[in-house]
């Protein structure tokens, strides 16, 4: 890897976690000294490591309670933080759910096309997470005809998606909007902000080819779970649906402070 190129990766990290119903039998000072030690760690992290949010999955889903989302340019950093939250009073009674890793990449079919999260777009309310794998047919089309499909794909995403003018407009602003120490926005050049209609879906797409078991994994948020429902039924009726292979399992989380995240536990 270049230096150039190792210094324009961004890494992303989902942490899927189950409680153990154990730590609920603890003493109530145990179980506080526990969280403390977890958000203890979790504020400690490297300077590097940008905290998107932290997600309750409780109720959402049967197999886990709690996710965190984090990114930065060194999965080092990221790794780290993981092993920090386990060795923690909290994390030694969380199980590992699922674990999702990916890296930012170029956009290979819509050059301004990029995850909402890098332009500093603000969290939303919900977010829904779930890996992508596609068929060996697919990589065997012609470029042109896989653009053709997938122009297809974003004009239905973009009748719920926030307009692609205010995530440009956002990513222009001198501080862009995050919730962790470090943000890494990519800027664009104004005079590509065209106003468009759309929803209020943010969606973040990022390469996981040769990381784990998946191609890509995403993550689109709402304010309204409802509107992923209703997005997320539409794009199934796109010809590029054929060429889907895996997008199982999906995670939907509701977005709490941290604090807020372990007290649901």
């Amino acid at each position: 890897m270049t230096e150039k190129s190792a210094a324009s990766s961004v890494f992303a990290t989902y942490w899927l976690y189950r409680l153990d119903s154990a730590f609920l039998r603890l003493p109530v000072s145990e179980q506080r000294q526990g969280r403390s030690e977890f958000l203890a760690a979790l504020s400690a992290r490297d300077r590097s490591v940008t905290l998107r949010g932290v997600y309750s999955l409780v109720g959402l889903r049967a197999d886990a309670d709690l996710m965190l989302w984090v990114y930065g340019p060194d999965l080092d950093a990221l790794q780290r933080l993981a092993v920090a939250l386990r060795h923690s009073g909290l994390g030694r009674y969380l199980t590992q759910a699922e674990t999702y890793v990916g890296v930012t990449a170029a956009a290979r079919y819509d050059p301004e096309h990029q995850a909402a999260f890098m332009l500093g777009a603000e969290p939303k309310a919900f977010v829904s997470v779930y890996p992508f794998v596609k068929t060996t047919e697919w990589y065997l089309l012609p470029f042109e005809r896989r653009s053709e499909l997938m122009a297809e794909h974003g004009l239905v995403g973009r009748k719920y998606a926030v307009p692609r003018a205010k995530l440009l407009a956002q990513s222009n602003s001198p501080e862009p909007a995050t919730r962790g120490r470090t943000a890494t926005a990519v800027k664009a050049e104004p005079e590509a902000v065209v106003a468009e209609d759309g929803g209020g879906v943010l969606s973040n797409t990022v390469d996981a080819f040769g990381l784990g078991d998946y191609e890509f994994i995403l993550a689109n948020e709402s304010d309204d779970p409802a509107e992923l429902a209703r997005m997320m039924m539409a794009l199934r009726a796109t010809e590029v649906r054929r060429y889907t292979r895996l997008d199982v399992p999906i995670f939907l989380g509701r977005l709490r402070e941290p604090a807020e995240a372990l007290d649901d536990l």
